[in-house]
């Protein structure tokens, strides 16, 4: 397996990642026996970068991933984050990056996971109320203990990117990224290329557009719990129009010999040695195709062949609902 380095102080991980979230919540009914195996035929091909949080479940999906590691742990390059907060019962508190919740959140990921220490932590959101310097220095003190090999931020503004980085070392930043959200080229990519910070990209298939998947024009083939239900984009005529994409996308992959996750990802990783997708499934056969990826190495004209069947701005709809957007770039 590829190794990609993010950051500047030597966190290594695979060039492909594995998004856990999706084993616990958002998308559909959950299959433990599934997820684990899934997580165990990541390590057998050498996807060993997990990517979790507290929030996911809540709480579940850090317990999950803990015991699909037990034995395991020296195999893996484990991150989680902290900063939605989130009641057991699944109620949402909110964005909290107060440094005493900062400490509190890390001894309870430790806890669920199984494990002495996390590879990389992120804050997940940014509290506007809060100085980002405040949640850095006792990010920080995490790093000092022990507990944290190196932090991470995720869908945060170039200012506070910088903020942060001032008070310790940004290993990387984690944003949505893929053919479907091209929103960190130009800023984002800039600033933290500037710093020497990695760019991990989640939801790399477009919340499954990209897979090549969808069949229907409604989001009622979805289930109850999935929510994609009242995502912007999977919405009347934004639904229409983003399958019409993802056709053109089909048509250039079958040119390839490839599926469409398989070019979506081989895009994403053309972009730089900097950034890593961590794409999410819950099943062995998605995994074993995301993979695949690696094998199709993309030319620039290529790359250009692609941009114009997807253009920066082609996509209908917002990336996620107003109240989403409003913890996003901040």
């Amino acid at each position: 397996m590829e190794q990609r380095t993010l950051g500047s102080h030597g966190l290594r991980v695979s060039a492909l990642g594995l998004g856990c979230m999706g084993m616990s919540q958002s998308y559909g009914p959950a299959d433990e026996q599934e997820s684990v195996a899934t997580i165990h035929r990541a390590l057998d091909l050498g996807v060993t970068f997990l990517d979790t949080a507290d929030m996911y479940g809540p709480f579940t999906n850090e317990r999950l991933v803990g015991r699909a590691i037990a034995g395991q742990r020296d195999e893996v390059v484990l991150a989680t984050k902290f900063g939605n907060e989130r009641r057991e019962d699944g109620s949402w508190v909110g964005v909290n990056g107060r440094p005493d919740y900062v400490r509190r959140a890390c001894d309870a990921s430790l806890q669920r996971l199984g494990v002495d220490h996390i590879d990389l932590y992120y804050q997940h959101r940014v509290d506007r109320s809060v100085p980002v310097e405040e949640t850095w220095g006792a990010m920080g003190e995490l790093v000092e203990a022990g507990k944290v090999l190196h932090l991470g931020i995720s869908e945060a503004a170039p200012a506070t990117i910088r903020r942060a980085n001032a008070v310790h070392p940004v290993a990387a930043l984690q944003s949505e990224y893929s053919l479907f959200t091209r929103d960190p080229e130009g800023e984002v990519l800039a600033t933290v290329r500037e710093l020497g910070i990695g760019f991990v990209a989640y939801s790399p298939l477009g919340r499954g557009f990209l897979s090549g998947r969808l069949s229907g024009s409604s989001p009622d083939e979805f289930a109850d719990d999935d929510f994609r239900r009242d995502h912007p984009r999977f919405e009347g005529e934004n639904l229409a129009s983003n399958l019409a994409l993802v056709e053109r996308v089909r048509r250039v992959a079958d040119e390839k010999g490839v599926t469409p996750a398989q070019l979506a990802i081989a895009w994403l990783l053309a972009q730089g040695d900097d950034v890593v997708p961590i794409p999410g499934t819950k099943r062995r056969r998605y995994l074993e195709e995301n993979v695949g990826a690696l094998e199709l190495r993309l030319g620039p004209d290529d790359l250009a062949a692609i941009d114009e069947v997807v253009p920066r701005d082609a996509v209908a709809g917002a990336r996620y609902t107003p109240t989403h957007m409003a913890r996003v770039n901040a």
